[in-house]
């Protein structure tokens, strides 16, 4: 081997299939009621089926802590109720949030189409979860989508040391005839929180500008942003973008802000606990009577990216899915080892 050749990764290769029974089986055993269990275990599969590891079964240990948290409510049902024609609510009860969405999404969709613009705001949820999956379900229903949440109070403002917002994601989508949906999905701050512990994991630096240590300054050491405060992206931009996140998916929707959030967690680490507003909106009412040139001055503005060589946002999540659907995926076998201890069942070719 040369010498500056890494080490080779023991791997474990699972079909889709595979990785949506390994969660199941790790989150039932957890306690979890299939209500629950079912639709975080497909977001996990879905994470990584698209490529998205961060999200996918790495996650699983840290469900298992949530799940188990003093505030968790195990058996959690989500309540929907309609305050306006507007405004779909659903009461997540302390369980998931994305239990909460699966049951918003048919009064969603149905009012949106109706009116040209409705809200779902979730109530009462642990959220571990990537935002896509909600816009890009919408956009591929014909509708544009906007979602977002606070999360803990891990992030530094701008000209601060002491973390006061949270990564505060921002996801939107936008549906295309024939075409996967224009999709994007991001954390507010400067890198996401689970990207600097898989770069901690990997005994890797942080570029510069991601965050700060106990001490206030600027550190590229993960253990020392973890402990210290992560920054926003773009500088006093991005907090404004992340503070306007807090007031949109906490107080306007009564519930709490990355602070409160973190608060009410009382050290027991678990995911964060807030509320979620999702946006959707119909281009086939509010584009007007020609919604033939609203749909060709769209793809227009796309191609114009594309042309030039530019990758759309998700374009290359959408690369990754063509093939994982056939091939399945791989995981480090210490992480598929830590799930399997917890309670995941063992695939029949590890």
């Amino acid at each position: 081997m040369a010498e500056n050749t890494p080490p080779a990764v023991d791997i474990v290769d699972l079909s889709l299939e595979e990785v949506r029974a390994l969660a199941l089986s790790v989150l039932r055993k957890a306690g979890l009621t299939e209500t629950q269990a079912a639709p975080v275990a497909e977001t996990i599969t879905l994470c990584e089926r698209d490529g998205r590891a961060s999200h996918g079964l790495l996650r699983l240990p840290g469900c298992v802590m949530t799940i188990e948290s003093a505030n968790f409510n195990l058996q959690a049902e989500p309540e929907v109720s309609e305050p306006s024609a507007a405004v779909v609510r659903v009461d997540a009860g302390f369980g998931y949030s994305l239990p909460a969405f699966e049951r918003g999404l048919p009064l969603l969709e149905e009012k949106a189409k109706a009116l040209g613009v409705a809200v779902l705001a979730i109530n009462n949820c642990f959220h571990f979860s990537a935002l896509w999956p909600e816009v890009e379900t919408l956009a591929r229903r014909g509708l544009a989508a906007l979602a977002m949440t606070p999360s803990h109070a891990w992030v530094a403002p701008f000209g601060g040391i002491k973390p006061v917002l949270g990564t505060n994601p921002l996801a939107f989508g936008w549906p295309r005839a024939d075409k996967n949906p224009y999709v994007f999905d991001f954390a507010t701050s400067a890198m996401a929180r689970s990207d600097i512990a898989m770069a901690g994991t990997k005994g890797e630096t942080l570029p510069e500008g991601c965050g700060l240590n106990e001490q206030g300054n600027p550190s590229t050491v993960p253990a020392e942003v973890l402990a210290g405060a992560m920054t926003t992206f773009g500088g006093h931009k991005g907090t404004a973008l992340s503070t306007m996140i807090e007031l949109l998916a906490g107080p306007l929707i009564g519930d709490m802000t990355s602070r409160d959030s973190m608060e009410f967690d009382a050290g027991e680490k678990a995911a964060p606990c807030h509320g979620e507003l999702i946006v959707a909106f119909d281009p086939a009412l509010l584009g007007g009577d020609d919604p033939a040139l609203n749909e060709a001055r769209a793809e227009a503005l796309f191609a114009a990216f594309t042309d030039q060589g530019a990758r759309l946002p998700s374009q290359q999540r959408y690369g990754t899915r063509a093939r994982t659907q056939n091939t399945g995926v791989s995981i480090p076998r210490a992480l598929y080892d830590r799930i399997t201890e917890l309670g995941g069942e063992r695939a029949t070719q590890a």
